[in-house]
């Protein structure tokens, strides 16, 4: 039997890392995968595929890595499944990832993060704008006559 999976897809998002109660790294993503034919339209259909790294590997997706990324990862299909809050089952298919491929180059990497970090500098420094009918220039409450 052989349970063997390659993909090279696109980072939906920043991978998120956990860590277990015995200090084991678990990182978690979505990679955007495009399936290699064209639907009736012409148009090239994406899967979304829940992928899972443990470990040092880990650690080193989860500070390397951003939304966009470029990869190519190895690993094996794995199904599990559990009982949420409201009592029902939930059924899991994802890709347990034992080897990563960095496929863009550092500059490229190291741009995407630049370009996220300083988004996120640019909206912690938005200052609030007061509109003009709301400042001292235009208060017209000693006019009133009463």
């Amino acid at each position: 039997m052989m349970n063997h999976v390659q993909l090279i897809g696109r980072l939906t998002k920043d991978p998120e890392l956990r860590y277990t109660p015995q200090g084991v790294g678990v990182a978690s993503f979505t990679l955007a995968v495009q399936r290699n034919f064209s639907d009736g339209n012409g148009e090239r259909q994406t899967d979304f595929i829940q992928c899972i790294v443990w470990r040092k590997l880990a650690e080193t997706i989860a500070n390397h890595l951003v939304k966009g990324s470029l990869i190519a990862c190895e690993g094996r299909i794995q199904t599990r499944n559990y009982e949420n809050q409201q009592g029902q089952r939930v059924y899991v298919t994802e890709v347990v990832v034992n080897e990563v491929q960095f496929l863009e180059r550092k500059e490229q990497m190291q741009s995407r993060k630049a370009t996220k970090q300083q988004s996120f500098l640019d909206n912690q420094n938005l200052e609030e704008t007061v509109p003009s009918y709301m400042t001292d220039e235009n208060d017209t409450m000693d006019d009133l006559p009463f």
